[in-house]
């Protein structure tokens, strides 16, 4: 897992990167699992998240997953992005959305979800 979920810095700022990039939807769901543990080992609205779904697949299970990982670390996360959602179906997104009552902004390149994270 440390291959796909890691710290790294950006303008001075420790930014938890999240790699679905080219996942299988039963690798991103295995993923999404272990993220809270990390997560919810820090302060409360203290991380930065972005993730980075270019080439992957989603399906509902993988969809479920995400859902349930952000209502979990909802309170330790102070803002997370996401890159390469554009395939992602509607219904998903707004699934998402609905049930972690959280707002994921999606960005064209990981250059752009980086500069929106850091920016306060």
């Amino acid at each position: 897992m440390a291959d796909r979920i890691q710290f790294i810095s950006h303008e001075g700022k420790q930014i938890l990167l999240v790699d679905f990039s080219n996942c299988s939807a039963a690798e991103v769901e295995k993923t999404c699992r272990a993220v809270p543990e990390l997560v919810t080992a820090l302060p409360r609205n203290s991380v930065l998240i972005l993730s980075d779904f270019t080439g992957a697949s989603i399906d509902k299970d993988a969809i479920r997953a995400m859902k349930e990982s952000a209502v979990f670390d909802k309170p330790y996360v102070k803002k997370s992005a996401m890159v390469g959602t554009e395939k992602f179906p509607q219904e998903y997104s707004r699934s998402l959305v609905e049930f972690s009552r959280r707002e994921f902004p999606a960005f064209k390149s990981r250059d752009e979800a980086l500069a929106w994270l850091v920016k306060d």
